[in-house]
């Protein structure tokens, strides 16, 4: 199918443009969300009319997207999981996962504004593109971890295999203190239940005269 872009579409083209998509990219993306219509005479004379309408459209919402672009990105923002000791999480973190931290943040995001091109599962910094505007687009992290002590552990540039390496090595020195104590406290009662040893008897012989 052939279709006019009403604003540019990466790796389409630009406004105006008229290109040949898949029909179901067409009627399931592109006509629904207004980014293009069927390249039919009529439709072709209707955007030649409204050109310099969307023209101005389009910059305007450009602006306010390079506005927020300039505030969000480069932003963090924490989600929380459940996750096994290696890191796998039980589940994963979505775009709209993404869009809703972010919106909670202060930010306005779509899920369809986040480029996810497979789910998060593991524990970790994760880089997502936001796509504002189809000339702007931030890049933000996801911090994902089992609790905001562990996220701004993960922030400060520890890897979960470090963490669990340094958890790890202090139950291992619990462990062995706990040992120390009791040996100690063993060495103790000994100590207290040795038999005390009578003194010598002082030699009360009396010497010759």
């Amino acid at each position: 199918m052939e279709v006019v872009l009403l604003e540019r579409v990466a790796k389409l083209g630009q406004m105006g443009d008229v290109v040949k998509v898949k029909n179901g990219f067409a009627r399931n993306y592109l006509m629904p969300q207004g980014k293009a219509l069927r390249a039919t005479k009529a439709n072709l004379e209707r955007f030649e009319t409204q050109r310099a309408q969307l023209e101005a459209a389009n910059l305007e919402t450009k602006k306010e997207a390079e506005a927020l672009a300039g505030k969000l990105d480069g932003q963090s923002f924490i989600v929380i999981r459940s996750a096994s000791d290696a890191g796998s999480l039980y589940g994963s973190v979505t775009n709209r996962d993404a869009a809703d931290v972010a919106t909670e943040g202060g930010f306005t995001v779509d899920k369809r504004q986040v480029v996810l091109n497979a789910p998060v599962k593991e524990l970790g910094l994760h880089d997502m593109t936001v796509v504002l505007h189809p000339e702007v687009q931030v890049t933000i992290t996801i911090n994902v971890a089992r609790s905001v002590e562990e996220a701004e552990l993960q922030a400060s540039g520890k890897s979960i295999q470090e963490l669990q390496a340094e958890a790890d090595a202090e139950a291992e020195f619990d462990i062995a203190e706990l040992f120390d104590d009791v040996g100690a406290a063993a060495r103790e009662d000994d100590d207290e239940h040795e038999p005390v040893q009578d003194a010598p008897a002082e030699d009360t012989e009396q010497p010759e005269a």
